[in-house]
């Protein structure tokens, strides 16, 4: 299965939280599995970060490249195509990072682990 991780759930496997989902753990260590990070959650990290609203044990310039190596998360551009596939899904959640989490998702054929209810609403898979 090749997995795309919501923001979320990329911080809840590095800092080992309690939130993070049996289901999706599970998925996320089975190592038949391609697990991403795009670079939409890190885009956001960085965003959230610099704002204050979101606390880090480092910056997430070094947090993301080695929380990602240390659990063997494959990066995922943002492609050009991905971008534009924006205004074919119906705008059903006010996030851009997700929306565009969405658009990577369909262009490129990944399910998206995330608890997130409003990505539930895309014709795409979503596990939790």
């Amino acid at each position: 299965m090749r997995l795309l991780l919501d923001t979320c759930t990329f911080l809840w496997i590095v800092t080992g939280s309690s939130q993070l989902s049996k289901r999706a753990a599970e998925l996320f260590r089975d190592p038949a599995n391609e697990v991403f990070l795009s670079a939409v959650s890190s885009w956001e990290i960085a965003v959230k970060f610099s704002s204050g609203g979101l606390r880090l044990p480092s910056p997430p310039m070094q947090l993301v490249a080695d929380q990602r190596e240390a659990h063997a998360i494959a990066p995922l551009p943002l492609t050009e195509q991905e971008a534009l596939y924006l205004p074919r899904i119906p705008h059903l959640h006010r996030d851009p990072f997700d929306r565009m989490l969405v658009c990577q998702a369909i262009v490129n054929g990944l399910s998206i682990l995330t608890p997130d209810p409003l990505i539930t609403q895309y014709p795409i898979r979503t596990i939790w």
